[in-house]
């Protein structure tokens, strides 16, 4: 069943900056595109007008149709050799000094895509040496050797969202696993990777399954948390089924750091690449 209408706290509306428009235009000239619109993200505007992004590389369309994700689904194009380097220019042009590169699932490709997630982390390090460079990643099905092509590429980070608790996962994430995303957590943490994972809250779990997700997390030494409200990008999408206060947000993350969690982000409005630079 469907909840009321939005609480308060999750209603905000900020200026358009000209930092915001400067991204924007900047991201249409390079036919680039950002999970911040993609996934509707509700710290849009505030991310722009920091100068921070999150670009989504391989195309706009995923071959995964997760309930939750407002990401079109279907027959992807031809990934882009250019993009690399029109991210990497693009970077430069802004000066950033630390990206989230995130992707659609590819399932099409024979490597899952590992190889352009690959060669774009590459080109932006070759190009921008100062950058930090978290990679927020598909499952690649947990297989070793595609983990290896991105291990080899050096990100800063390495990030993989469990988006919800084991019993949801199912009817929230369609073709990924639950215990699949914990092994390809697991498999970079052993490879001595920073690794980070998010939830969303208000899908219908309880908090006995959220504290048992976070004792999951900590048993293949993931330490880097982000939880977040869901919001229905579209009436396409699972209905929210909570709305969380900001009470039990922080409750939750002081929860998070006394089970042994490193950093944890927990507020309503926090999605898995809210203030990721300060986690370097």
């Amino acid at each position: 069943m469907k909840t009321s209408r939005k609480p308060d706290w999750l209603k905000i509306k900020l200026p358009k900056t000209e930092d915001y428009q400067a991204i924007n235009n900047l991201l249409k000239n390079h036919n680039l595109h950002t999970i911040c619109t993609s996934g509707k993200c509700p710290n849009l505007t505030e991310c722009w007008a920091n100068r921070t992004a999150t670009f989504m590389i391989l195309g706009d369309i995923c071959t995964r149709s997760c309930k939750f994700c407002n990401v079109k689904t279907g027959k992807p194009l031809q990934p882009d050799i250019k993009e690399p380097l029109s991210i990497a220019n693009a970077v430069k042009t802004l000066n950033l000094k630390h990206i989230v590169i995130t992707s659609v699932d590819r399932d099409d490709l024979n490597d899952l895509g590992a190889n352009h997630w690959a060669l774009t982390i590459v080109t932006l390090k070759n190009s921008n040496p100062n950058l930090t460079v978290e990679a927020l990643i598909p499952d690649f099905d947990a297989k070793h050797h595609l983990l290896d092509i991105i291990i080899e590429s050096k990100p800063d980070i390495i990030a993989h969202n469990l988006e919800t608790v084991e019993r949801l996962t199912p009817t929230v994430r369609s073709k990924a696993k639950y215990r699949t995303s914990l092994k390809t957590l697991e498999y970079l943490a052993q490879k001595g990777f920073k690794t980070k994972s998010g939830l969303m809250l208000g899908l219908g779990e309880t908090k006995e399954e959220i504290l048992l997700t976070m004792n999951d997390l900590l048993s293949i030494n993931c330490r880097i948390l982000t939880i977040g409200q869901y919001l229905r990008p579209s009436l396409k999408n699972l209905p929210v089924q909570k709305y969380v206060t900001p009470e039990e947000f922080e409750e939750l993350r002081q929860i998070a750091l006394e089970k042994g969690f490193l950093f944890v982000e927990s507020a309503p409005l926090v999605r898995s690449s809210y203030h990721a630079e300060k986690i370097l």
